[in-house]
């Protein structure tokens, strides 16, 4: 006889996850919709099972901006291996290639960094969950398939050497969104001329997010016992991601204009884009979604809660 099945609840907020090593990031997101017994949940960018670090949940209404989060900014801190080439550039991989490593002193992988800060062209792994035909590269590496990849433009905003004892060096990251830190590993190793491999790899932020706000999988499971008030005491807004947006505050009466699809005049708006709109009433706010600056300059509605209509 089949278990009953655990009723889901409509909770909203983003749980801010410190990722474990060893699981997938839709491992973990499952792990979590689990313990909240969310109805709906989205992580917001993959982390490899070698990667640990910074993985925004995205729980309920707040799926509905996860995809902003992913058009975020990352910095990542990673130690990396000289000598050695892996097929899927990282630790997790075989070992296809090894090349005695040359002298490295700080100064001569300083310049090598040089040449990869700024805006460089990238060509994604194989073993990145970019998709084929609907399939995630990774599957078809797995099957021993290889596709042309086209390179593609990042930014590294910067590239800091933190330690070098060879064939080890450890590297600070800042980087936009789409950049893979094992490629870059990777290019690095091949303009020293001996390859190199990510060995280990932390996310520290992505977009307004850091680790001093995540939590981890064991703090969780501590607070499960007490329900939960306390599991949901860790959420943060569903407009948290957008923190850095502009803001608009609207009366109870243009809200609810705003909520039936009619654009309004509002004050703070700033000349064109997205901005974040709270109604505010009596000292208490509410937030209703998000919302842009059309040609006539007023207010209009783009992606609303549904808590909000």
């Amino acid at each position: 006889m089949s278990k009953p099945r655990r009723p889901k609840r409509p909770i909203d907020g983003v749980l801010l996850l410190d990722k474990p090593q060893g699981m997938t990031s839709n491992q973990i997101l499952q792990w979590v919709k689990h313990r909240y017994q969310a109805e709906k949940a989205g992580h917001t960018g993959s982390l490899d099972p070698l990667a640990t670090g910074v993985l925004p949940i995205c729980l309920g209404e707040a799926t509905k901006y996860s995809h902003y989060l992913l058009e975020a900014d990352k910095s990542y801190r990673t130690r990396l291996r000289f000598g050695q080439r892996t097929n899927t550039s990282d630790a997790d991989g075989e070992v296809v290639e090894e090349r005695p490593v040359p002298v490295i002193t700080p100064e001569s992988l300083e310049q090598v960094l040089a040449r990869f800060r700024g805006d460089i062209m990238q060509i994604p792994s194989m073993f990145s969950a970019l998709k084929q035909d609907g399939r995630p590269l990774y599957e078809l590496a797995r099957a021993g398939i290889e596709v042309a990849r086209e390179a593609r433009p990042v930014t590294i905003f910067s590239l800091t050497l933190d330690a070098l004892e060879p064939p080890f060096a450890e590297l600070t990251v800042c980087c936009s969104k789409g950049t893979y830190i094992r490629n870059l590993v990777e290019d690095i190793g091949e303009a020293i001329g001996c390859g190199a491999h990510v060995v280990e790899l932390r996310r520290l932020s992505a977009g307004p997010f850091d680790l001093t706000q995540a939590v981890t999988p064991a703090e969780i499971e501590l607070l499960e016992p007490q329900g939960f008030a306390a599991l949901d005491a860790l959420l943060l807004p569903p407009w948290s991601g957008l923190a850095d947006w502009p803001r608009v505050e609207l009366s109870e009466s243009s809200a609810y204009y705003l909520r039936h699809g009619n654009p309004v005049r509002a004050s703070g708006l700033p000349s064109e884009g997205s901005v974040l709109i709270f109604q505010v009433e009596a000292g208490c706010e509410e937030f209703l979604g998000i919302g842009f600056v059309d040609d006539d300059g007023m207010l209009a509605p783009k992606r609303l809660l549904k808590s909000s209509y």
